[in-house]
């Protein structure tokens, strides 16, 4: 077995890092970032690590770049409330629903339609997680009612989505498409 093989984990946790660390600093991205890829890296650890020490790496590095984009940087705090605390939970389904779609490994409509799925679902709680909590704990919305905050925030669900399902179709596609020529071309299918 060589060094790759050996610390396929380590070298996979460090390249979803790097993605987060490249993205964090916006939720939807810009003209000049990109957007945030933080769900689909905890998607993506799920798939490829499934370890809760994966887990536990990239939830402090999630903590640690917001630290140093608020402190360093002049990033908003505004997102920093008693609610921030419920990105464990958000970021926990989006690791455990990619463990129950890495099963779902060839190239292959069935397969791709069944972590879409997983994806989508998992995407959608985490969006009503973090975004119901910060409704309920952050004291920014005394006087809203909860229907005109649902209405408000509902708009910012397309693009939450949709970019966790761009950067992890992106790269499960690669990935996928990677292992099936290499299986192909040393014939180990």
């Amino acid at each position: 077995m060589n060094w790759i093989q050996q610390n396929k984990n380590n070298l996979t946790i460090f390249a979803l890092a790097i993605l987060m660390a490249l993205t964090r600093s916006d939720h939807f991205g810009s003209a000049l970032t990109l957007p945030d890829a933080s769900l689909a890296v905890f998607y993506l650890a799920g798939i490829f690590t499934g370890g809760l020490a994966s887990f536990a790496v990239l939830l402090a590095e999630a903590a640690l770049l917001d630290y140093v984009s608020i402190s360093q940087f002049q990033v908003s705090d505004y997102c920093i409330s008693p609610a921030y605390v419920f990105l464990i939970p958000t970021y926990a389904v989006m690791i455990f629903a990619g463990r129950w779609s890495a099963k779902y490994v060839e190239l292959n409509a069935n397969d791709l339609s069944r972590q879409f799925a997983y994806l989508l679902a998992a995407g959608s709680i985490a969006f009503l997680i973090s975004n119901g909590s910060f409704y309920l704990l952050s004291g920014k919305f005394p006087e809203m009612s909860l229907v005109e905050y649902t209405g408000r925030v509902a708009k910012y669900y397309p693009d939450y989505v949709s970019s966790t399902l761009i950067y992890s179709f992106a790269i499960l596609l690669f990935t996928k498409l990677v292992r099936t020529v290499y299986l192909e071309k040393y014939k180990l299918a």
